[in-house]
């Protein structure tokens, strides 16, 4: 059953900025940061920064999540024997 986006607090350079995402994506970021070995916030602008087009930080965040479980995938099957 799909599950409504919550609403966060950012700091990004400082700044105060709010984003809504479903809970399964703020809790993989988290992960993310954590297994990076940087701050959630650092990671939040590290992905603020890298926006080229007029995408929104929330799906830009989406993405990120998407794109990282999906070279952790790729990775396993090529370590694979």
């Amino acid at each position: 059953m799909p599950t409504r986006p919550a609403k966060r607090s950012l700091t990004l350079h400082g700044h105060r900025t709010s984003v809504s995402l479903e809970p399964e994506f703020w809790d993989a970021f988290r992960a993310i940061a954590t297994e990076r070995g940087i701050p959630f916030n650092q990671l939040a602008a590290d992905i603020d920064d890298a926006r080229t087009g007029d995408e929104g930080l929330a799906s830009a965040i989406r993405v990120f999540v998407l794109n990282h479980y999906r070279a952790t995938a790729a990775s396993a099957v090529n370590r694979s024997p």
